[in-house]
């Protein structure tokens, strides 16, 4: 068992959950009028790009369990490093994008996500 992907599963595991009941809610409250023909587009495309982050945490976090869990052979050791440089890339491309917005009440750290993802990545690829 690899204690390592064992914490990252999980956490990543917990982000999903959140994801789900957090995110969505707070997604759907930005619903524009309905007569809006304008914006409901986006807003129904941002919906729609949500979830499917939803799924992919929700692959990740079964794949990192299955690494953790099951001997994974010669590969183990690849897979590992993949999912931590995704996770890097997860980082870099929420800090990027924040400093990019550039809006002062979403800031580095009242988004914290991107520390979850580093941790997540450290993890990885230290321990694997």
């Amino acid at each position: 068992m690899n204690i390592p992907v064992l914490i990252v599963a999980s956490i990543t595991l917990l982000a999903t959950i959140a994801h789900v009941v957090g995110g969505t809610r707070e997604t759907a409250s930005l619903v524009p009028p309905s007569d809006d023909t304008t914006r409901t587009p986006h807003w129904v495309q941002a919906m729609c790009a949500f979830q499917m982050l939803t799924v992919d945490l929700l692959a990740v976090s079964l794949a990192l369990f299955a690494i953790a869990l099951w001997d994974m052979g010669p590969h183990e050791a690849t897979f590992i490093t993949g999912f931590g440089l995704l996770y890097l890339a997860w980082a870099v491309a929420w800090v990027i994008q924040l400093r990019w917005l550039n809006r002062a009440s979403a800031s580095l750290l009242r988004l914290p996500h991107w520390t979850v993802w580093l941790l997540c990545a450290a993890l990885l690829l230290i321990g694997g």
